[in-house]
Formats: structure tokens, C-alpha cells, sequence
């Protein structure tokens, strides 16, 4: 079964270059398929994305495999650290 996990991105510039890049080298480490949904769109975390998520949108990643439990774990810490979300 698919582990997922919710937020709403407080970052004012929304979800730029710099926390892109963090979100896939963290979600990188896992074998698991790990997507992010936005606005009806779904992209493979694992690569760099372009989705023009803007502040105050939320968003879900999807994990599917072996490891999703340690996979949402892994990012919900990592979006709390660098501040992506409330």
C-alpha cells in the first residue's frame, strides 16, 4: 500500500530550485517509486521537477515500495528543516 504525506509549502517563493533539489537528493537515497502530486499533475521526485508550485499550494508525495515508510519519514523531516512547509 502507498504511504503519502501532505503540506502546504510556506515558502514564499514557493518550491524553488534550492528545495527541489534537497526533496530529490533526500528521496534519491530510497528504492522506493517516490512521486509528488500538484494541481492534478504527479512527477517523479527522483528527478529534478518543474511543477511552478507556488507558496501556500499543497502538495502530496506518494511513496510505493519496499522502503515507503522510511521514505515519508525521510522527507517530512527534510521539509521540516529547510522550512518548505507549515
Amino acid at each position: 500500500m502507498a504511504e503519502k504525506l501532505s503540506f502546504v509549502v510556506s515558502d514564499p517563493v514557493g518550491l524553488h530550485a534550492r528545495p527541489a533539489t534537497i526533496l530529490v537528493n533526500q528521496a534519491s537515497k530510497f528504492t522506493s517509486n517516490i512521486k509528488l502530486s500538484y494541481n492534478g499533475k504527479e512527477v517523479n521526485l527522483k528527478s529534478i521537477m518543474s511543477l511552478g508550485v507556488p507558496t501556500k499550494a499543497t502538495v502530496e508525495i506518494i511513496a510505493e515500495g519496499e522502503d515507503e515508510k522510511d521514505v515519508i519519514a525521510s522527507i517530512a523531516k527534510v521539509i521540516k528543516e529547510q522550512k518548505v512547509a507549515e
